[in-house]
């Protein structure tokens, strides 16, 4: 089996190592890649992830049996659409599913019809009702952009003021949502969806805030760890109470769901309560998911009940300098070698610059150490990461101790 990869991030690298591991694949490919998804099998630059039209035409002249979309902007903008008219087997969502994700004024609207426990919130066009929103309450206060954002348009904060500024930024992109602060515990649970039904994949933690203790900006996520203590039967009440009744709805609009439908709960002392649809695998969740599948991957893609391996996955992701508002980029990393079994690195922003390694984008790399348990894991992963280095890596140091 040819695949095709679409995506260059940390997911991406994590979702083509798994692709690569598979029996079924013979070659991989990755459009447009990154420096660790060029070792696994030519990467294809020049073309934007998001040109649905290029992207179909490489795909039907390069013959590929499969193609693989990871990010959600691909998937927006009709990549699955284009493929699929040329009756090119691809796994991902239409872009008209795909709303569950690029408008969260959409998911809100799904889950109220299909009766599921989500954040109450309101949408806005215009900044002084927001502000007014926002006025009625003492905080905590959320706002989010309601389309795309590149995992950076949310905010979480105390400050009034600040919140009122975020509207302002945002409001002239496109609509904003202003949504109630729920307090708990978060855990994503990630169901693949196929022709025949719904599995659910191992349920990940993941750690929004750039620093320690939480504190900091919100950012596309900075670690995350598998598997996670929950309440017993979190996820079947999960796969009843949010997956299903989302894809049912789906299906009475006409829209079939295909794919990575994923759940991002925060539990909450009255239950559990949908913060957050997304149609993709999540990022850095896929990168402690999928080092813990014992499946072939390609198999659970076409229905097949995923297993799992006995052994914990933390993830480290390092991030620029200035990240999330302002990267700097081109800094040579160095100390990024073969990590063994119990450890991998996967490749986020990074890029090859005169035959170096150099920073390329906010997240760099994902350093992902498995072990027998959480300290062990925790610890393979934190040795690693303390010998990459470039001027102004910057890590949390409590990922997975709370």
């Amino acid at each position: 089996m040819k695949v095709l990869l679409i995506g260059a991030g940390g997911r991406e690298h994590a979702l083509g190592w798994k692709l690569a591991l598979s029996p079924r694949v013979t070659e991989l490919h990755s459009l447009p890649g990154n420096p660790g998804l060029a070792e696994l099998g030519p990467v294809i630059e020049g073309i934007e992830p998001t040109d649905s039209a290029a992207v179909a035409d490489v795909a039907r002249f390069g013959g590929f049996d499969l193609v693989v979309v990871g990010p959600e902007a691909p998937l927006a903008a009709g990549v699955v659409d284009a493929l699929s008219r040329l009756g090119i087997p691809v796994f991902g969502p239409t872009a008209a599913a795909a709303r569950l994700e690029s408008s969260k004024s959409h998911a809100k609207d799904v889950m109220s019809a299909a009766g599921v426990p989500h954040a109450e919130s309101a949408t806005f066009t215009d900044p002084k009702s927001a502000w007014s929103q926002i006025e009625q309450s003492d905080g905590p206060y959320v706002v989010k952009a309601d389309g795309l954002a590149a995992g950076k348009g949310v905010l979480v904060t105390d400050d009034r003021g600040e919140a009122r500024r975020w509207v302002e930024r945002w409001i002239g992109v496109g609509p904003v949502v202003v949504e109630e602060h729920l307090d708990g515990p978060e855990v994503s649970v990630i169901a693949v969806c196929t022709a025949t039904g719904a599995q659910p994949l191992a349920p990940a933690r993941d750690y929004k805030r750039r620093d320690n203790g939480d504190l900091g900006p919100n950012t596309g996520g900075m670690g995350a760890y598998s598997p996670v203590d929950l309440p017993s039967g979190l996820v079947e009440q999960v796969m009843t109470g949010v997956i299903t009744p989302v894809l049912d709805e789906m299906e009475h609009r006409g829209l079939g769901f295909r794919g990575f439908l994923y759940a991002g709960l925060v539990l909450t002392t009255a239950g559990f309560r949908v913060l957050e649809l997304n149609v993709r695998l999540g990022d850095p969740e896929a990168e402690v998911i999928l080092p813990r599948l014992a499946s072939d991957l390609v198999d659970v893609m076409e229905g097949e009940t995923p297993r799992w391996s006995a052994m914990t996955a933390v993830d480290v992701v390092l991030t620029a300098h200035g990240y999330p508002d302002s990267p700097m980029t081109g800094a040579v990393i160095e100390g990024v070698d073969a990590p063994g079994d119990d450890v991998h690195v996967f490749h986020a922003g990074t890029s090859l610059s005169e035959g170096r390694l150099v920073v390329a984008g906010g997240r760099v790399l994902n350093v992902v150490g498995l072990g027998e348990d959480l300290a062990r894991a925790r610890a393979r992963a934190y040795k690693t990461a303390g010998r990459i280095h470039w001027p102004g890596v910057h890590y949390r140091t409590d990922i997975a101790t709370t």
